[in-house]
């Protein structure tokens, strides 16, 4: 009976080994697939800013090629700091272009092609962005936290996959954030402990019976480690990096930068001298990095020069704080319209959900409940100012409350609140038999945590949902603009050096022309004769945006009769393609086929799948077309040919390419 029972505690035990395993190898499988994310290629396109705010300006620094530089880095009024776009993807090319001529040489593959100029700034970001997983796994172990589950559920989440992977400004954001915390993290830890050890020393000093017994204990008191401007520098060096990275960084500063400054408040040895103190030092310490980054900006958007440094004429006008000019100009309604203007509860009620699944419902849960114990004066039923759960909470909470004055909200400008929400509420996303690894007794998160038969459909929904988000955002989102750019890309490589192209797109985002390596036509050459000139421009690209498709039609055709009016087919021999969604592609084709003077005729080139773009969404046809012929024709339609309209659903989501050809000059 003895051995049976130490043959199933064995056992039992394996069986948790194993589970540990398991579990922590989930861990790694997503960290895998976050990496090979960037080699499938990830088509998807999530926003313009992630290839015109870092690449195409990038690009146009280290390359001698054409790129059309976003109004951020307008040298007259620039809000984008220089140095990010240089540090995450300059330096990228710099190893590829020492790379280029070696492989091409081997391999025959030119690594200065659209897949490759995307993949080494992705593979830059996608290696940063570990930093957070390391943060939030310190955090853990400093205060004795399981991290398994937090650490699988942080890599699990389609925001780490596909955002955090991109060339955008948020994924820095996120990843000195996570830094932010995790330093702050630490101090808070640290100082609790010696602040402890201080006041229960200086009670003993105060009751001690004699002068020997003091003075041992004031040797005792000397000898504590300090701790008061611990990770000074630190803190000052991500709070300024971040604020000139995005100005918005002052919202998830500020919680930590708070909670650090507090640390010890109230006790015996921490008083209000210390955290003046440590405001001072924190100044102190972000002066030199305000000075650098300004410097920096303002010999690259030309504002001072070697020049003038050397005769010593400078003046205030000298420098440009781009953060400045960033918070000047969100501060106008007017200028915040021409990108959109949202409900300030947008954040809150949609991207929240969007972004964090049942973490953010949870989250948004424990605040109302928090405030309603505040109102109801049930301060016990808070946490402590300054333990790590208020860390937290506040970490998630007043950003999102900041940001929210904000009339223009996107979901990415609150990416980096996700770490806080993985350490406090990942723990209500498990299954059942989580109970072999050890959980941790979180009083405030008790009320929200949901009940055993319900664990396993939170981790349903968490991993579905993400899966979908991840393979939409991934891959599907805009997927044939990438695709695009690589036929364009070589088109522009294989045609005649005379020969013109123009591209006319709508309903899609806008081309990242950084990618095409476009021959640079502001620089001035000179030749070996010494006769100066300048390259002609070969690439010429109109965005429609969500124009409709007679209009379209009109402004092509009057495009191609003005060029044949006057003779520029026969000048300047050019190739016009126009990209569309399958969506609209017949709608076109009836104003091409049924308009009274044809001026050009359309030839099918390729199609780019997957592309799905919310300007444009897929439809059922039979569907809306009924409010037209009525339900019962919709259904008799859909009955006669089930297979066709499901196959024509599915092919709208694809971006065509149509080369647009002339009509000749006697049909004119």
């Amino acid at each position: 009976m003895q051995r049976g029972s130490m043959y199933c505690c064995h056992k039992s035990s394996n069986k948790k080994f194993l589970h540990f395993c398991s579990k922590r190898s989930l861990y790694w499988f997503f960290a895998l697939l976050r990496l090979l994310f960037n080699f499938f290629p990830q088509t998807g396109y999530i926003h313009p800013d992630e290839f015109f705010q870092y690449i195409e300006v990038a690009a146009g620094d280290s390359f001698d090629i054409d790129v059309y530089k976003p109004w951020e880095y307008n040298v007259t009024f620039p809000i984008r700091s220089s140095i990010f776009p240089q540090l995450c993807v300059r330096l990228p090319y710099l190893l590829l272009e020492c790379l280029d001529p070696k492989v091409e040489y081997f391999f025959g593959i030119s690594l200065k092609s659209p897949y490759f100029l995307v993949l080494f700034p992705r593979i830059v970001m996608t290696l940063l962005s570990f930093i957070s997983d390391y943060c939030l796994f310190k955090i853990c172990t400093i205060f004795h936290e399981p991290f398994v589950d937090r650490m699988n559920i942080f890599a699990s989440s389609y925001i780490m996959l596909t955002y955090c992977t991109r060339t955008f400004s948020n994924s820095i954001e996120m990843i000195l954030s996570s830094m932010l915390i995790y330093y702050v993290s630490r101090c808070i830890e640290f100082s609790s402990k010696v602040v402890l050890q201080s006041d229960y020393l200086a009670e003993k000093y105060y009751k001690a019976k004699n002068g020997v017994e003091r003075t041992r204990i004031h040797k005792l008191r000397v000898l504590l480690p300090s701790h008061s401007l611990n990770d000074c520098l630190h803190l000052a060096a991500l709070a300024v990096v971040g604020i000139f990275n995005r100005p918005t960084f002052i919202a998830f500063a500020l919680p930590p930068i708070f909670f650090w400054l507090q640390r010890g408040l109230g006790s015996k040895s921490v008083g209000f001298l210390d955290f003046h103190i440590r405001i001072f030092m924190l100044v102190l310490c972000a002066v030199p990095i305000i000075l650098f980054l300004t410097i920096y900006d303002s010999f690259y958007f030309g504002y001072l020069t070697s020049e003038e440094v050397g005769k010593l004429e400078i003046t205030i006008n000298s420098f440009v704080v781009t953060p400045f000019n960033f918070l000047k100009y969100n501060t106008l309604t007017d200028n915040l319209k021409q990108h959109g203007l949202h409900p300030r509860f947008l954040h809150i009620l949609v991207n929240v959900p969007l972004l964090f699944n049942v973490l953010g419902i949870f989250g948004i849960y424990e605040f109302a409940k928090m405030v309603n114990s505040g109102m109801k004066g049930k301060w016990l039923e808070l946490p402590r100012i300054q333990s790590i759960d208020s860390l937290m909470i506040a970490s998630f909470i007043v950003p999102i409350a900041l940001l929210s004055i904000f009339p223009h909200q996107e979901p990415r400008f609150i990416i980096p609140v996700f770490l806080p929400l993985v350490f406090l509420f990942a723990h209500c996303i498990k299954s059942p038999d989580i109970d072999v690894i050890n959980i941790p007794d979180r009083k405030k998160s008790a009320s929200v945590t949901p009940q055993k038969k319900d664990y396993i459909n939170y981790k349903k929904i968490w991993y579905i949902s993400n899966i979908i988000l991840a393979i939409f955002y991934g891959f599907i989102h805009q997927g044939g603009i990438l695709p695009l750019s690589s036929y364009l890309f070589k088109e522009l490589k294989s045609k005649p050096d005379l020969t013109h192209i123009h591209l006319y797109i709508s309903y899609s985002y806008p081309l990242p022309t950084g990618l095409l390596h476009l021959r640079n036509t502001k620089r001035t050459y000179i030749s070996n004769s010494g006769h100066k000139y300048k390259l002609v421009k070969d690439f010429y690209m109109n965005e429609f945006g969500s124009e409709g498709m007679e209009f379209v039609h009109n402004k092509i055709a009057l495009d191609v009769y003005d060029r044949e009016r006057y003779h520029q087919f026969e000048k300047i021999p050019s190739r016009l393609y126009y990209a569309l969604p399958y969506s609209l592609y017949n709608e076109f084709l009836h104003y091409t086929l049924n308009n009274e003077t044809q001026f050009f005729n359309t030839k099918f080139i390729k199609s780019f799948y997957p592309h799905f773009s919310l300007e444009k969404p897929p439809e059922l046809h039979f569907i809306a077309n009924c409010s037209i012929v009525g339900l019962p024709q919709c259904v008799l339609k859909f009955v006669k040919s089930p297979m066709d309209n499901v196959i024509n659903f599915f092919r709208q989501f694809s971006l065509v390419l149509l080369r647009i050809e002339p009509v000749s000059k006697k049909r004119l």
